[in-house]
């Protein structure tokens, strides 16, 4: 009996379909509409599984788009969603470090998954992804080739502002100063690793660190993460399906509790 879990973030869609184990995920660009992106993420999925959304049995559609998603059986907050996914993936995890397209977050996990506390920075893109997308532009780098850029690095140049308006300037500035752009690289990883560091303290490190959402397949930021928390984090091998997988795990239990 298969089930889905749809994560519609600011940036992207995730879709994962669940039965046993992952059956497949999907991941497309959010655009202007997110009703629009779900419906495709969907409809790929599904494709590449070869079902029909008649086949899904319950959906869980989370993040910050959820309410558009007509098609979904229920709607559930992406920190359950995100900490449930992690839990599954590693059961050993307790801090989950998720940082997406917009916002970031830290969530505790108790022994059986359930989330203890979490601290949340969605009032800016400070340290997002969107954070990178523009600080590349500004270092006239693909976003791909920005941690490269950053290991490339012989020293480290401070940051002092984590605004995306404000740090682009700082950049732009830096860079007509004639200051090597790996090293600015190197800061601007390492300042998001100080602000996330800061959000990891207000909720607690634990002994195992996952780190999930798109900005953790950058290893320069994973790097900077782990050198400033003095832990080895896990990376999932799909970090940002975290989420839409946590809600086909929830699908999945409320169809249990109706048969």
């Amino acid at each position: 009996m298969p089930v889905a879990g749809i994560d519609v973030g600011s940036l992207t869609a995730e879709v994962v379909i669940f039965e046993q184990d992952i059956v497949q995920s999907v991941i497309v660009p959010t655009g202007a509409n997110s009703r629009g992106a779900a419906e495709k993420a969907m409809e790929q999925a599904l494709g590449a599984a070869g079902l029909e959304k008649a086949d899904l049995e319950f959906v869980v559609a989370t993040g910050y788009g959820r309410i558009s998603i007509d098609f979904a059986d229920k709607r559930i907050t992406e920190i359950t969603c995100h900490g449930r996914g992690a839990y599954f993936l590693d059961p050993s995890v307790r801090t989950v470090i998720d940082i997406g397209g917009q916002d970031s977050k830290v969530i505790l996990l108790g022994d059986s998954g359930r989330v203890l506390d979490f601290a949340m920075n969605d009032k800016c893109a400070a340290g997002t992804g969107r954070f990178l997308e523009v600080m590349a532009q500004a270092l006239e780098v693909e976003l791909e080739n920005l941690a490269e850029l950053s290991n490339q690095a012989r020293e480290t140049v401070s940051i002092s502002s984590m605004c995306t308006v404000f740090a682009e300037s700082e950049v732009v500035s830096l860079i007509a100063r004639g200051l090597p752009r790996e090293d600015i690289a190197r800061g601007l990883h390492q300042a998001i690793a100080d602000r996330t560091a800061g959000l990891v303290r207000r909720v607690g490190l634990e002994e195992k660190v996952m780190i999930t959402g798109g900005v953790a397949k950058n290893k320069a930021v994973v790097k900077a993460l782990n050198e400033k928390l003095n832990k080895k984090l896990i990376v999932p091998r799909e970090p940002q399906i975290v989420g839409a997988l946590g809600a086909a795990l929830l699908a999945r239990d409320e169809l249990a509790q109706k048969s």
